[in-house]
């Protein structure tokens, strides 16, 4: 279990510190699929960037399965359980798909191990498996790609800020359907998205708003969601809720 407890962030602006995050309070259950949104800029990215320990809490307590991991750096999370998604998923010249899938699950993994991860997310391993990762490859592809690690890693706790930044209208229906194959492989753990996406909000257990760096409302899918419906600094108002990838947004 993943609990923040009175989070506070401020960064130093003109002499001041600017406060982020005020009071962040939130626990997520072992087997749970939570998705923080709210408005741009209302600090969703940021609380991302806390629980995986690319940023420190300025006050307030972060503890992970009952262990205080307020200090605890980025690697040191990792080894305890926590994966990070980008927004923008980082390329490696000269590193094939296979290697990465190796690195990813910290041990050997046999050609029919990778096989599976790619599978789940919808590619064809025989297609992938040796591919560089590089600008090669389409946004939906990094993004598909990186969650096959994430399923090689097997965490405890699976962080994914806005994963459908990006991405086309077909490769997004892919990658709901990662989420979901996540959800069934990997026992015991936890998914927590960051996303404005309807479709993602839909399959969550349980829904979190940040509005102005605080906690507007929580609370189950069903109760939450449909106060969000229509709410365009939320959710958004384009096509489908995703922009065409070479396309403007019909907003």
């Amino acid at each position: 279990m993943l609990e923040l407890k009175n989070v506070c962030f401020g960064v130093e602006a003109d002499g001041n510190e600017k406060e982020i995050i005020r009071n962040v309070s939130f626990d997520i259950p072992d087997n749970e699929f939570v998705v923080i949104t709210g408005p741009n800029g209302g600090g969703k990215s940021t609380v991302a960037k806390l629980i995986a320990g690319i940023e420190k809490p300025t006050s307030g307590k972060i503890i992970f399965n009952g262990e205080d991991i307020t200090e605890r750096s980025v690697t040191e999370r990792a080894k305890k359980g926590i994966a990070y998604a980008f927004q923008n998923p980082v390329k490696f010249k000269g590193l094939c798909v296979f290697d990465l899938l190796k690195i990813a699950a910290g041990k050997e993994i046999k050609i029919s191990d990778a096989c599976d991860y790619l599978s789940a997310v919808g590619l064809c391993a025989r297609d992938y498996i040796n591919r560089e990762i590089n600008s090669s490859l389409s946004g939906g592809e990094l993004k598909r790609i990186e969650i096959a690690t994430v399923l090689a890693r097997a965490c405890f706790l699976s962080v994914f800020d806005e994963p459908e930044a990006g991405i086309d209208l077909w490769s997004f229906q892919n990658l709901i359907e990662a989420f979901r194959t996540m959800r069934e492989k990997i026992e015991n753990s936890s998914i927590l998205i960051i996303s404005h996406q309807e479709r993602i909000l839909e399959i969550a257990d349980e829904i979190i708003v940040i509005k102005d760096g605080e906690i507007e409302k929580k609370g189950k899918r069903d109760d939450v969601l449909p106060s969000l419906i229509g709410t365009p600094e939320v959710l958004g108002t384009c096509r489908n809720n995703v922009p065409l990838k070479g396309e403007p947004a019909v907003c």
